[in-house]
Formats: C-alpha cells, sequence, structure tokens
C-alpha cells in the first residue's frame, strides 16, 4: 500500500513492556524482523516482513495491546469530533518527525484507538497478505454507540453480516467490522479493538504460537466466504487474531 483513504485503517502497533520479547515471539511466527529501536522515538521499532513495514513495536505502552490506528487527512480536525461525539482524547494531536501526525483516544465505549495523518510515512507497506494486517475490529459493551460515534467521526456506515456481526463500509468498501461483545467475557474485559493478521495456515500458526507460549482463546472457527480463524494472546499479554483465507488472495 503506498496510499490510504482517509477513515482506512492504516497502521497498527504493539505495546509491550517487554520490547525483546515481542519482537523474538513474532518473529518465530511470522517470521518478521524489527528495525533497530529508534533513540529519537523511545525505543520505537517498527516489524517488517521482507523489508516492507508490518506495524510498529512501542515499548512505552502501559500494557499489552494492538493498537488500531486509521487514516486521517486532519488530526486536529478529527480530534475535534471524536471530543464532539462523546469520545475522549487521550493523547491529543502531536507531530512525529516528519512521518506524520498522531493522536489517541477512546470511543465512548472504551475502545482505545488513533489516528494517523500521514506525511512520510504512509502507513503499512504490505497488508492483506501473510503474514501482515487484514482486518481490524471492535468488540464493545455498547454496540450501537459505537457504531454511531465511528459514523460520526470517520462517515463509516453499518453493514449487517450474519446475525450478529457488523462490517463497517466506507462508501462501498468493507474498511473494519465489529460486534457487540460476547456475554461469556469475562465481566473485567472493556470494549477493545481487535487487529488480525493473514495467515498461509491456520493449524500450522497456531500450534506455533502454543510452542511459543502464547495462550488460544478460540480457534478452528470457519466462516464461508471468510476463512478459518484463530484468537490468541501473545506470551506478553496481547491479544490478536489469525485468518486463513478462504482464497489465496483474501
Amino acid at each position: 500500500m503506498t496510499e490510504y483513504a482517509a477513515g482506512t485503517p492504516s497502521w497498527v502497533e504493539l505495546s509491550t513492556k517487554d520490547a525483546a520479547g515481542s519482537a523474538a515471539f513474532y518473529g518465530e511466527l511470522f517470521g518478521w524482523t524489527t528495525t533497530d529501536p529508534s533513540a529519537e522515538h523511545g525505543g520505537y521499532q517498527t516489524f517488517l516482513d521482507g523489508g516492507q513495514s508490518t506495524g510498529g513495536l512501542n515499548p512505552m505502552g502501559e500494557f499489552p495491546a494492538w493498537t488500531t490506528y486509521v487514516a486521517t487527512d486532519d488530526a486536529d480536525a478529527t480530534t475535534e469530533k471524536v471530543s464532539a461525539n462523546g469520545g475522549t482524547v487521550m493523547f491529543p494531536p502531536m507531530d512525529v518527525g516528519d512521518l506524520g501526525r498522531m493522536a489517541v483516544y477512546s470511543a465512548p465505549d472504551g475502545a482505545v484507538f488513533g489516528v494517523w495523518q500521514a506525511r512520510e510515512m504512509k502507513g503499512a507497506d504490505k497488508v492483506n497478505t501473510p503474514y501482515s494486517l487484514c482486518w481490524n475490529e471492535t468488540h464493545s459493551r455498547d454496540f450501537e454507540t459505537a457504531k454511531a460515534f465511528y459514523g460520526a467521526v470517520f462517515g463509516w456506515t453499518p453493514q449487517p453480516f450474519g446475525d450478529t456481526y457488523t462490517v463497517f463500509n466506507l462508501g462501498d468498501k468493507g474498511i473494519g467490522g465489529g460486534m457487540q461483545m460476547q456475554e461469556r467475557a469475562p465481566a473485567e474485559m472493556p470494549s477493545y479493538w481487535l487487529t488480525w493478521f493473514a495467515v498461509a495456515n491456520h493449524d500450522d500458526t497456531v500450534a506455533k504460537a502454543k510452542e511459543l507460549g502464547a495462550q488460544v482463546l478460540m480457534e478452528g472457527m470457519e466462516m464461508p466466504e471468510v476463512g478459518k480463524m484463530a484468537i490468541l494472546q501473545d506470551p506478553q499479554g496481547a491479544q490478536f487474531g489469525v485468518l486463513e483465507g478462504a482464497t489465496a488472495d483474501e
């Protein structure tokens, strides 16, 4: 990808207190390498697959999690929309050198997400193919409020998919999804965004993740026209999904 339309998820970032451990885990699982820690940006690193960026590795996070960043043409204007529609500004817009401008928020339901206003860094180089970002979805304690919020901020329109799932469309393109959090979820679990990565083989990836110390929260779920998927928790505590697409290019 060289450009991301405003309103499209364009970057994901892993916050961790064990950058070396996280880099080793995803290196073994997905074959990713990392750039050297950036002294200018607090030790920040970039995950790479074959030299193409797939996401960020942030050693300054307070808790382990993958964060979704949505492309915007104007981070300041988006921040105003977030505040006007019930969201909370956690980190106001700030420049990241010449790379771009970012901000981080929580939606009215508590789910944390960010925006990225691109300059030199447009977003992830590699997406929608093993091993890289392929989907972003929110699990919400108040999904009706969440749908209205993201519609007001990003112009997303909800489209039902099956009985319980919703796809967010930007124009006529699905760019993410979401659902009401399932009743079996722990009571203390807040609303959140889940990052999904495309993999070549679900079974091999899950088996490898187990060997590397990950917890399997869900595995072997198959959806027609989508593929076979699992939700994992890495050894440092961050949750993510893996998806073997129904066809080679999904």
